[in-house]
Order: structure tokens, then sequence, then C-alpha cells
């Protein structure tokens, strides 16, 4: 069995997870470790955690290791979660650090990927760097040790949050970003569901609809509205079909807000954040308030329900064209931007009067 050893040092930490520190060049680490990028299978499983290549960036780097004068102190970071053994010194604290390597590379880099493609583009220069390896217990802590690692790193955060629902074990304010991170990925997925390939996640660039739109409703209404009363009755299923049908009796009620049509009613397309409000990040998320308001006010669970909800508001909306009726000052529909004061606006705008419409049918 083909081997590579190291001389390492160890550090005390957690107790089911070893961390060690070792010296190895570009040709080392490719044979023991390798780049896992994000996507999804067939099923729409995810599968691997890394984001893509940033060419530029990579090409930055490698010219600057070409120089005589180069030095690269940050450690790259590997992950392991078996094939690899140790013999300890006396010290306890250093000793040798032994790899198999018979295979393909067994260990995944968790942080370093763009060094680590910039290294093995040198050709003239046998550059060593320093490796710290995560010895983990199984394949759900290593991805939990990814997140907590690159959390505040500069990173996308939509990769970080489309890995968090496959990992347990999180701080409290990464389990309710889980929660509706989860949610929002079935959305995407869901068949001729309303949001079907419309959310921009890591695994689906093309789609139009930032999902931190859908995080904040499914976070607000998990911690004091409608799901929050669902989920606890009847489970996330169940609130992953209200949020749906909320959205497709939206999709309905303000079909010209949402669709693209010709001068025959044809339908070319959806909408952009650009061209329509309903489609932008102030939209989603000020109607997502209005949803829990439906749940609160009238009980309503279904697409119907919802259906003659909405069309209360109607007359007051301008996704499209026109002026929003703010007070004091009216708005048009285009200035209506995705920042705290424009969405609390119109949050309130809608909320007041669709409780002017409940009083008046009342």
């Amino acid at each position: 069995m083909e081997k590579l050893k190291f001389n390492c040092l160890l550090a005390q930490q957690a107790k089911e997870s070893s961390v060690v520190s070792f010296v190895a060049n570009a040709k080392q680490i490719a044979k023991i470790a390798r780049i896992s990028r994000v996507g999804r299978d067939e099923t729409q499983e995810l599968f691997g955690f890394q984001r893509s290549q940033i060419g530029n960036h990579i090409q930055e780097i490698h010219d600057y290791l070409e120089k005589d004068d180069a030095v690269l102190p940050n450690a790259i970071i590997l992950a392991f979660t078996s094939g690899v053994e140790f013999k300890i010194n006396d010290d306890q604290k250093s000793g040798e650090i032994i790899i198999n390597v018979e295979e393909k590379p067994i260990g995944l880099i968790v942080d370093g990927q763009q060094r680590f493609s910039a290294l093995k583009m040198l050709e003239n220069k046998d550059f060593e760097v320093f490796v710290s390896a995560l010895i983990c217990k199984d394949t759900d802590e290593l991805q939990k040790q990814f997140i907590l690692i690159n959390n505040t790193k500069p990173l996308p955060k939509e990769l970080i949050y489309e890995l968090l629902p496959t990992v347990e074990g999180l701080p409290p304010r990464l389990s309710a970003r889980s929660f509706a991170s989860s949610l929002t990925q079935q959305l995407n997925f869901m068949k001729d569901g309303t949001f079907e390939s419309l959310i921009k996640i890591h695994t689906n660039p093309n789609g139009i609809l930032n999902p931190t739109a859908l995080h904040k409703v499914i976070m607000n209404s998990k911690r004091d509205g409608a799901l929050r009363e669902l989920y606890k009755e009847e489970g996330p299923i169940v609130c992953l079909n209200f949020i749906n049908d909320f959205y497709s009796a939206v999709k309905i009620v303000f079909e010209e807000s949402w669709f693209v049509k010709d001068a025959k009613g044809k339908v070319l397309g959806v909408h952009t954040p650009r061209t329509s409000r309903l489609i932008h990040s102030a939209g989603i998320t000020s109607l997502g308030h209005i949803m829990d308001a439906a749940f609160t006010y009238k009980n309503c669970r279904t697409v119907g329900q919802f259906i003659d909800i909405l069309n209360l508001l109607k007359p007051y909306t301008a996704w499209t064209t026109g002026e929003w009726n703010f007070s004091p000052s009216p708005k048009h529909w285009k200035e209506i931007q995705n920042t705290s004061r424009d969405i609390s606006q119109l949050r309130a705008y809608l909320y007041g009067n669709l409780m002017l419409e409940i009083r008046k049918k009342n």
C-alpha cells in the first residue's frame, strides 16, 4: 500500500477530531486531497461543498508565487475521514502522519482551493506551504467544519446557505437559516411549483429570484407567524406547501406582473426584479407579511383563500407601472429598492390597506 509520510505537530482541541500541521508541496497535496465542488445529482441531492474556481484570482496568485521573494504564510486546510494514521512521539505534541495514497486522493480541501490551484500551475519551482489537517469522524462532521471555518470568510453566502441543511449541530443563528434554506431549495426544485428553477442558488446560478428574500419570509414566519403554528402542529412539509400555495396565488392574482407577455397575451417568460417589483426582493419579502396576516385573521390555508385576500390588495399595487400611493408622498414603482427602509414602507402600506379592506368586509 502506497503511503505518504509527513513530520507533523499535533494540537489538543476537540475530542472527536484531530488537528495536525505539516509542510507539503503542491504535488504532495494533490496526492492526498482533492477539491470537491458543489453540485446536484439527478435526484437533486446536494454533493460536494466547494465553490467554483475564480480564474483571474488564481492567475494573480500564480503570478505572485512565480516571484523569487514570494511567501504564502496562510495554511491550506484539508479534511480526512479515513486513510490516516499517526505515530506520536512521547511529548504527545509531535510525530508522523501517514496518509494512504494508493487510490484517489482521500482528503478534501476545506479552505485554500485557489491557492492550491495556483500552486499546481508552478512549473519550475518547488514551493512548500503549511498544511493543517482535520481528521473528522464522518462526512457530516467534515461538512459542518467546512461551514464553520468558511462562514466568516468572503465565500459566496448562497453556497454557505445551500449547505446548511446538510449538517446538524450548528449555532442557533445558522440553525434558523438552515430551515429557511432547506425550504427555499425545495421550492426551487419542486416539480411544477411556483418557484421551480427561479431561485438563484449556487447550484442554480441562472435563477432570477434572490433566495435571501425567501429566507427572510420563512425565518420571520417561523419565528412568530403562520409557519410557527404549522410547523409545531403539522411539520415542515405542510410549511413547504403553505408557502408554495401562497405564492401560487400571488402569481395568479398578479399574473401581468409575474409573466412577460407579447401583444397577443402569449407568455414569453417571467419578469425579472428590474422589470417587476413583484419578483423583486422587496415584493417577495413584503408579501410574506401578508401571508402571515391572511393566516392569522382569515385562517387562509388554500390557494383559493389566498386569492380572495390578495384580490383585496390588487387595486393598491404598482408592481410594474404607476405609483405606490404612500403617505405623505407617493413613490414611483421603480423607486422601491431592496433596503430595510423601502421594505418596511411597502410592508406597512400593504398590511394597512389589507386591514382596511378586511374591516370593510366585516
